[in-house]
């Protein structure tokens, strides 16, 4: 009961509170859940928080982060990053880094009508089951290249809006591709304390810029050759070290809230823009396809994706990290994203740290695109 109450609470509070300093809120009278004792609301919440753990019962906790700013700064303290939880329940949390300790399992549907891509977070072991969506993308063929535009929602494209979420551009031959990020560094700066400059902050959307944060090639394969695509991912805004243990950790340098991004990049913009050679010298995270078997009895290339992947394609990938210098160790033997064809227009993604479900979905898009020249 208290659990729908705090649901309804929200549709009410939380436009008003974002205009409002807290002392206004007060002065008004705030309402009885507001006014709780900070000891019996962190219990409340973390109980809620607890027992609300999966999609879409946890649509409460994000509820509870809207009813005002006392419960929102709670929430924010409570819910625990991707990385370490292993859950996604904020927005944001699609730009974050995933779950250290297992993959994440995801699905892509596409839509070949309007050429759209729609990711849901898997939430049984069953494809069936509808699944929370995250991401969308759309497919827009231009003269030069090809453009992959991301958003949080299914039939909102715009780059104008703050549901943009970045792209993927890929070259003439669709053998090279970049992926931008559509938020800039300074997206989780706070708000203004005067109330005309939070007014103004709530009626500016997010920049149209875009900010490389990985570069994605596929080798070319002109004799035609049989065997699988080569890729390589260079990881621009992730750190090498993040894989080794106690590594780096992309996020030290933000605050570990819901609500702040994560850094957009901890390399230059120049830096970003060099091949994968300088990505591993300046500390940047390269990612490569592992390489598969050759079944004899079967008659084709093989890779074990554990029961999440069913049809043999070109498309179908595992990608590991790459030595920087010297033998392989422990940690490049882990699959960091693998993807997989399971019916006519029905893919799996499974992901985890150090990237996010954001670059994630960007890499599986690039092997999405057809390219002659790569097969």
């Amino acid at each position: 009961m208290a659990i729908k109450c705090i649901a309804r609470l929200r549709s009410r509070r939380v436009v008003q509170d974002q205009l409002q300093t807290p002392n206004e809120v007060e002065a008004e009278g705030g309402c009885c859940w507001a006014n709780l004792p900070q000891e019996l609301l962190w219990e409340v919440l973390l109980r809620i928080e607890e027992s609300e753990s999966i999609w879409p019962q946890r649509k409460y906790v994000v509820a509870c982060a809207g009813v005002c700013r006392c419960w929102r700064f709670i929430i924010q303290q409570i819910v625990k990053l991707p990385q370490l939880s292993g859950k996604l329940t904020f927005p944001i949390s699609v730009k974050q880094p995933g779950p250290k300790d297992s993959l994440l399992q995801c699905f892509i549907k596409r839509n070949r009508s309007t050429q759209t891509y729609y990711l849901y977070l898997g939430l049984t072991n069953s494809l069936s089951d509808g699944g929370k969506f995250l991401l969308a993308a759309r497919k827009c063929r231009r003269p030069t290249c090809t453009d992959y535009i991301i958003s949080l929602l299914a039939e909102d494209f715009s780059k104008g809006t703050n549901t943009y979420a970045g792209r993927l551009r890929s070259n003439f031959l669709g053998t090279k591709f970049t992926v931008f990020d559509g938020q800039s560094p300074q997206a989780g700066a706070k708000m203004g304390k005067s109330r005309s400059s939070r007014l103004a902050n709530l009626r500016q959307v997010s920049p149209s810029s875009n900010y490389p944060m990985a570069h994605i090639s596929y080798e070319l394969n002109m004799l035609g050759s049989r065997g699988p695509r080569r890729m390589q991912c260079n990881m621009n805004t992730i750190p090498a070290t993040s894989i080794a243990p106690g590594g780096l950790d992309p996020t030290t340098q933000a605050e570990l809230n819901p609500y702040q991004s994560t850094p957009t990049s901890f390399l230059s913009k120049s830096a970003s823009m060099e091949n994968s050679v300088s990505d591993q010298k300046n500390g940047g995270l390269v990612l490569i396809n592992k390489a598969p078997r050759w079944h004899e009895q079967l008659q084709c290339w093989c890779l074990n994706f554990h029961g999440r992947v069913t049809i043999a394609s070109v498309k179908n990938f595992q990608l590991v990290a790459s030595p920087e210098n010297g033998p392989a160790g422990p940690e490049h033997e882990k699959i960091i994203l693998q993807f997989g064809k399971v019916g006519k227009d029905l893919f799996t993604m499974d992901y985890r740290y150090p990237i996010s479900v954001f670059q994630a979905f960007a890499i599986c898009l690039s092997s999405l695109e057809t390219r002659i020249a790569c097969e």
